[in-house]
């Protein structure tokens, strides 16, 4: 399992530098200013429906019913079923793009009504946003193709996608000067990343033998099964969509950059969510879903706990960074051209308040699919409910006073009653039963972090006197410096303890 989770968060990571240059391109060009965040929410909108319909929702539903097909009944079965399913998918999407497409300036206005006051401001996002729009029917294409790619366990080309949105996006950045503004560059690249990242998966899939036909949609007893699914996997994406819409529309209202800032600030704890947690998630769903289907309960509890253990100490060393040293971070990689410091304080206080979160939003891609796995998608809808009103609640509560930075607390509030929920209801169903092995390491990983978080701190004053040593990025080698002396005290106290749980 961890080597197939090492490919894809491997190809994960190389996707995620290629978005740190993207983003070092974009800030440095666009700023934090009502240009930027007229494109932030152009590539929110469609992304937010995506994460709605398309992989969340989609892989819950779709992947572990693919698996048991290709199981029990054999390829002919399981190929007809994902034939049926893209043909009901595409025919869903095209739908909603005609719509999206005709009712740009509203849905951008009931997205971001603080942009009504702004005629220029409104029409300019919905510009944008009918370019970037149609990405999400090609991404759902791309979505389903890497779920049968994932369930015949080819997960390299799947995971490689993503780099390509982000190279077609610094394309577009170097080609400025053939569009109205930088913003449309980007729009457009976002465009066309969708396609090269379809072509891709239909690439590899032909590579490995198989093949989806287009054929008019039929509702078979498949598909009926797939829906029963689909339907609260929807609601339970939807619910975590309902709290990222809730920060563009509060965000809307706040100063002027405060949407940028939510999106650089995450961008950096998405790292770590996205390399590990995503990495996890994506292998873990099918090896449980075989395990399951072949009544193996006591496999699938010890792949669970080893994938927890293993996301938490991977991920642990970036919460301890981000809460103790945000600013330098932020700083070092976002701070030049038009992105200022109060940019960066801006953004550096998002971070912060997003990393108290980052462990629970990690393990929560963990324990999902656990549920997932056995076709059960409806109890996790029903923890999420309850985290999302908590979490929209804490939104209102604390924008008036903390701005940016309360919108990403109660972000992180919201995944750790998740969290709670869903693993105290995993238990009580035999599904989750942390071993030794487990409790040791998590006990190694808490003292490590306590550790790196003191000795970050310390390194601040040492750090501040290293600025300037790289003139053309003059905050680079103190956060270097901070990361290197908070990832070696992580490793040298926690590590003692993770091996010894591992000989026992």
């Amino acid at each position: 399992m961890w080597r197939k989770a090492a490919s894809v968060g491997g190809l994960t990571l190389v996707s995620r530098l290629f978005g740190f240059v993207r983003d070092v391109m974009m800030a440095a060009v666009l700023g934090a200013g009502p240009l930027a965040d007229a494109f932030m929410i152009a590539f929110r909108l469609p992304n937010h429906f995506r994460a709605i319909f398309a992989e969340g929702a989609f892989n819950a539903a779709f992947v572990p019913r693919y698996a048991r097909a290709l199981t029990r009944e054999g390829e002919g079965a399981a190929k007809a079923f994902a034939e049926d399913v893209l043909a009901l998918t595409l025919a869903a999407q095209i739908v909603l793009l005609v719509a999206a497409l005709i009712f740009a300036p509203t849905v951008v206005a009931l997205l971001a009504p603080g942009f009504r006051d702004d005629p220029g401001q409104l029409h300019l996002t919905a510009d944008l946003t009918r370019i970037t729009f149609p990405y999400l029917l090609l991404i759902s294409w791309m979505t389903l193709i890497a779920g049968v790619l994932n369930a015949h366990d080819r997960f390299a080309m799947a995971a490689a996608a993503s780099i390509l949105l982000n190279v077609c996006i610094i394309g577009a950045l170097l080609m400025t000067g053939l569009f109205p503004t930088v913003a449309h560059a980007l729009a457009v690249g976002v465009l066309v990343s969708g396609f090269a990242q379809l072509g891709l998966v239909v690439w590899d899939m032909r590579r490995a033998g198989l093949s989806l036909a287009l054929r008019p949609p039929r509702i078979t007893a498949h598909v009926r099964n797939f829906l029963r699914g689909f339907g609260p996997a929807v609601l339970g994406s939807a619910g975590v969509q309902i709290a990222m819409f809730a920060d563009t529309i509060l965000a809307s209202f706040l100063p002027t950059g405060s949407v940028s800032y939510l999106y650089y600030a995450d961008r950096l704890y998405q790292l770590p969510l996205a390399v590990v947690g995503i990495a996890v998630g994506t292998v873990l769903l099918p090896e449980l879903s075989r395990r399951l289907a072949a009544d193996d309960l006591p496999g699938a509890r010890d792949r669970l706990n080893r994938a927890l253990e293993g996301s938490l100490a991977l991920t642990l060393p970036f919460v301890a960074l981000f809460v103790s040293a945000p600013v330098p971070i932020v700083a070092a990689l976002f701070g030049r051209g038009a992105f200022d410091q109060s940019a960066v304080e801006g953004a550096a206080a998002a971070l912060q308040a997003y990393s108290i979160g980052l462990p629970a939003i990690v393990a929560l891609r963990c324990v999902t699919p656990a549920f997932h796995a056995s076709g059960d998608t409806a109890t996790p809808v029903k923890a999420l409910a309850f985290a999302t009103i908590m979490n929209v609640a804490l939104k209102v509560a604390l924008v008036g006073s903390f701005f940016s930075a309360g919108l990403a607390f109660a972000t992180a509030v919201g995944a750790w009653a998740n969290l709670l929920i869903l693993t105290w209801l995993l238990a009580r169903r035999d599904g989750f039963a942390p071993d030794r092995r487990f409790l040791v390491t998590v006990a190694s990983l808490a003292l490590g972090v306590a550790a790196s978080v003191a000795a970050i701190r310390w390194s601040l004053g040492i750090a501040a006197g290293m600025k300037g040593l790289i003139p053309q990025f003059p905050d680079f080698a103190p956060a270097v410096v901070i990361g290197l002396i908070g990832a070696a005290v992580y490793a040298a106290v926690a590590g003692p303890g993770m091996a010894l749980a591992r000989r026992r």
